[in-house]
């Protein structure tokens, strides 16, 4: 069984940065896809960005220019550096993946447990 595993969030002021990683555990046999979502309180979850294997990188527009997504391919390992942060971006931020766990199995979604960010000054 594949999970994903998520670190790097915490507590920033406004303009700060901060990176998060997420990588599978467990048998993983390809990816074809790793991203980012997040989830505000009271709010609904919303794509931040996300990259699939050999394609471009897709930012949702607000994120765009604060925000890269980067992929370690070697490593399975997704990256999320996110700058020049505001308070609007506090959200717990979920990592998924479309992963394939054995090569005669169909590609499924997984997602990480969620990281807090907090922004504030």
């Amino acid at each position: 069984q594949v999970q994903l595993v998520e670190s790097g969030g915490g507590l920033v002021q406004p303009g700060g940065s901060l990176t998060l990683s997420c990588a599978p555990s467990g048998t993983v046999y390809s990816i074809d896809a790793m991203g980012w979502y997040r989830q505000a309180p009271g709010k609904e979850r919303e794509l931040v960005a996300s990259i699939t294997t050999g394609d471009s990188p897709f930012y949702t527009e607000s994120m765009k220019g604060r925000f890269i997504i980067s992929r370690d391919n070697a490593r399975n390992t997704v990256y999320l550096q996110m700058d020049s942060l505001r308070p609007e971006d506090t959200a717990v931020y979920y990592c998924y993946g479309i992963i394939r766990h054995r090569w005669y199995a169909s590609p499924e979604n997984y997602w990480g447990q969620g990281t807090q960010v907090t922004v504030t000054s």
